[in-house]
């Protein structure tokens, strides 16, 4: 987007989001989707219940900063990623305004036992041997150089293209409307 002349302040930084899985044996604990009531003081939902269409249960996701773009393991690490995150004020704001939410979501990245407490909150009856280690995502959010997150799609065009900037969590359940707006935006400008 930059390349094509989006004159763009904030930058993209990338979060890792761990799952767990409920073992065979638990999957009757959970018979429709658990959330919890959002912190809007935070910018991650918080670890929740998701029935897959496979029958598969998700249970999660945690939220750490990743040190790759796509860095979907623990220990992924790429040194340009990273400094590229790391030189950004945005970043070092959003990691001190949220330290301590930022330490726990560390200790739940690399324990099981940290991971299983946040989910008895919303479960109660669940114990280490009802999970297992399951997948994880890579989400890029959009900071700001006061380290706020845009919550919101950021859409942007030039003369040439139409840059999809942010798309947050909807994004999926929304691909379609999206797709829409953009096809749209892309006939208004360049369909003539």
């Amino acid at each position: 987007a930059r390349k094509d002349g989006v004159k763009l302040r904030e930058r993209v930084v990338g979060f890792r989001g761990d799952y767990y899985e409920l073992n065979d044996h638990a999957k009757h604990k959970i018979k429709n989707l658990i959330y919890p009531v959002p912190n809007p003081d935070f910018p991650f939902l918080g670890v929740h219940f998701t029935r897959m269409t496979n029958g598969e249960i998700e249970c999660g996701p945690n939220a750490v900063f990743t040190f790759k773009r796509e860095g979907y393991g623990k220990t992924d690490f790429d040194l340009r990623d990273t400094f590229d995150a790391l030189s950004y004020s945005g970043t070092w704001k959003l990691f001190f305004n949220n330290i301590s939410f930022g330490i726990n979501e560390y200790r739940r990245a690399f324990s099981k036992r940290h991971f299983l407490k946040s989910l008895q909150h919303l479960v109660p009856s669940l114990t280490m041997d009802d999970i297992r280690q399951g997948r994880s995502g890579v989400r890029a959010m959009l900071l700001n150089t006061d380290g706020d997150t845009r919550d919101d799609f950021r859409i942007e065009a030039t003369d040439r293209s139409i840059h999809v900037l942010n798309a947050p969590s909807p994004a999926a359940t929304a691909s379609l409307a999206i797709g829409d707006y953009v096809a749209d935006r892309y006939a208004e400008r360049f369909a003539k």
